[in-house]
């Protein structure tokens, strides 16, 4: 393998860097959406990634002499799934679990969750060091980030869990219910 640096290779490289970054990211997002049970962008999203992917080793097999077409593909599939893990946490489709432990704030947590329309129960528990009560919670994924900085302010030193769910029955998710 040589490096060659004419025009057309470079444009050649990105193109397949490009297109290689774009078909992970979908490969990325359908395992997660397949996960989460989303069967039909799942199957759109595993179609359009296996026909980019056809035609991209395509273009790298033509030309294995020359070493730019391989880094060009290697960077796109490390890149794709940086892009793909960012894109599927901003959407952040489907539900959590939340525990909440606190030392001190517990029943503040759970009033201040509460007053934020979201369903807490609350647990009196013993911990490592004494009472604690335990804030038990679950939401959509896009709230977990406003959960966290709400329950950092009324307890700053707050133990916090969250766990990926799939809601088996109906519930109560903040503002209105869930049906599965």
């Amino acid at each position: 393998m040589q490096l060659i640096l004419t025009p057309t290779a470079i444009i050649t490289a990105i193109l397949i860097f490009l297109v290689r970054v774009i078909s992970i990211t979908m490969d990325t997002l359908r395992f997660m959406l397949t996960m989460r049970g989303k069967q039909g962008i799942a199957w759109i999203l595993g179609f359009v990634e296996s026909v980019l992917y056809v035609v991209i080793i395509g273009a790298v097999l033509k030309d294995l002499s020359n070493v730019l077409y391989v880094v060009a593909y290697s960077a796109g599939f490390a890149t794709g799934n940086v892009v793909g893990m960012a894109i599927e946490k901003r959407l952040a489709i489907g539900f959590s679990h939340i525990k909440v432990i606190s030392s001190q704030h517990g029943l503040a947590v759970a009033e201040a969750l509460r007053k934020m329309d979201y369903a807490v129960t609350e647990i009196s528990a013993r911990g490592k060091d004494g009472s604690v009560t335990l804030c038990d919670l679950s939401v959509r994924r896009k709230d977990v980030p406003a959960i966290e900085k709400l329950t950092l302010e009324v307890d700053p030193d707050a133990f916090i869990t969250v766990e990926d769910i799939t809601p088996l029955r109906s519930g109560y998710w903040g503002t209105g219910s869930v049906r599965r």
